[in-house]
Formats: structure tokens, sequence, C-alpha cells
């Protein structure tokens, strides 16, 4: 019966890890794809108003990267962002370690 709580222990472990491994991928994903969205968007708008794609592809990319550059010069918030994902992954390997204390317990 040890066996089967131990492999239970290990097996709720490799979940807790699947979904913490999703979440990071997740958030440091979208600081990607948030100024990839923006643009896009920015290219649909413009096409709303009757501009070419390519015209409008022109006048996105350095708006939104005018955008980054000021997220980038505010002072503290890349620190925060990069903190925030920083603090997801050492509570998550906290989470995956304190299984092993059970797991451990279980053996004996």
């Amino acid at each position: 019966m040890k066996k089967v709580n131990v492999a239970l222990v290990r097996l709720l472990q490799f979940v807790v890890f699947v979904v913490s491994v999703f979440m990071v991928i997740v958030y440091f994903g979208a600081m990607v794809l948030l100024p990839l969205d923006a643009v896009v968007l920015l290219i649909k708008l413009l096409g709303v108003v009757g501009l070419n794609g390519f015209i409008a592809a022109l006048i996105a990319v350095p708006a939104v990267g005018y955008l980054g550059l000021m997220v980038y010069k505010t002072p503290g918030l890349c620190k925060m962002i990069v903190d925030t994902g920083v603090d997801i992954v050492k509570t998550s390997k906290a989470r995956i370690e304190a299984f092993n204390e059970i797991a451990d317990a279980v053996k004996a």
C-alpha cells in the first residue's frame, strides 16, 4: 500500500510541475505576445480608417515600439514584471519540493 501512496504523491507532484511550467510559459509568453498583438490591432484599426496594410504596418510598428520604450523607461515597471515571473518560478519550485517531504513521510 505504501508504494501506491508514494506513486500517488509522485503523480500529484508531476501534475503540479506541469501546471507550474504552463503558468510560467503563459506569463512570459504573454509578455512577448502583447506588443505583437498591439501591432496587429493597430494595423487593423488603421485599415478601417482606410490605410493600406503595408502603410499601416509602417506606422504601427514604430508606434508600438515607442510605447514599449515608454514602458521600459518607467521606473521599476520592467523590474516588477520580471520579478513577478521569478516569484511564480520560486513559488512553484517550493511547492514541488514540498511533495518530497510528503513522499518521505509516506515511505516511513
